[in-house]
């Protein structure tokens, strides 16, 4: 029987499956703007997404002359999103090393994964502090906070994949002639990623979340310094903006990871 291969559109969602993708977002906007016009929330606190949406505009566009924050938007964006890529960038690069021999080596495992194990619940704001000392009010504190958070969720899914790998699949390699010291990279490693995938998905996540941490506290400039300065003057508007900007951007990486991840493993779409 042959097999069925899923639709591109299954596997990036955007923009083949676009219409089905926005009904959430426009209910919840619909209910927001409802709530707003109905006096159920305080607008000087949750204004309408009418509101929202003018002041990002002119954050973005620059349209008004008299906002502190107009035409600003675009520099914001490009230092979080340099801080994100930069971040995770380390963080995949050592968390799948990493993983691959926690995985692959029983030696490894039991030495290194204590170690990861114990620092992983440790919350990433109680390093803030060490950040701050060693690497000052710039961006390579941003960098160490991003890259330590998003590399436990890396090194984990990679170091569960290869321990998932199928005997079987292993035992066929070496059956073909493959060579022990082959099997990890030839092997083991295309078979790990889905897992590897996964964790990585959760770490772009989990930079984003961070950047605005570290903006907030460790660098003077990102999306996250906007909302902690516009807190100072009370302007719901531009952290709504500022927040909603975020997450579309943590979107946006999803969906290429996505993508990514189903170029590289086109081999799995018959499955």
């Amino acid at each position: 029987m042959k097999a069925t291969k899923r639709p591109f559109g299954h596997v990036f969602g955007w923009p083949f499956a676009f219409p089905t993708y926005i009904i959430g977002p426009v209910l919840v906007i619909c209910i927001w703007q409802i709530a707003s016009s109905g006096g159920l929330t305080d607008p000087r606190f949750v204004p309408p997404p009418t509101k929202v949406l003018s002041t990002w505009i002119n954050w973005i566009f620059g349209v008004s002359e008299n906002d502190q924050y107009a035409g600003t938007w675009l520099s914001h964006a490009r230092d979080s999103s340099y801080r994100v890529l930069v971040g995770f960038a380390i963080a995949a690069a050592c968390g799948v090393s990493l993983g691959l021999v926690i995985g692959w080596f029983r030696s490894a495992a039991q030495l290194i994964d204590p170690v990861v194990q114990i620092l992983r619940p440790i919350p990433i704001t109680a390093w803030v502090p060490f950040a701050v000392v060693f690497f000052g009010i710039r961006d390579g504190s941003a960098f160490f906070l991003i890259a330590l958070g998003a590399f436990f969720p890396i090194v984990v899914n990679t170091a569960a994949g290869v321990q998932r790998t199928p005997l079987m699949l292993v035992r066929a390699a070496r059956m073909l002639g493959i060579r022990p010291y082959m099997l990890l990279p030839r092997v083991v490693f295309p078979a790990a990623l889905p897992s590897i995938f996964t964790g990585m998905r959760i770490g772009i996540g989990l930079a984003w979340v961070l950047v605005v941490v570290a903006e907030m506290i460790a660098v003077k400039s990102g999306l996250g310094f906007v909302m902690w300065d516009a807190y100072y003057y009370v302007r719901m508007d531009i952290i709504i903006a500022a927040m909603l900007s975020v997450g579309l951007l943590g979107f946006v990486c999803d969906r290429l990871l996505i993508f990514f991840s189903s170029y590289l493993m086109r081999w799995s779409r018959g499955l």
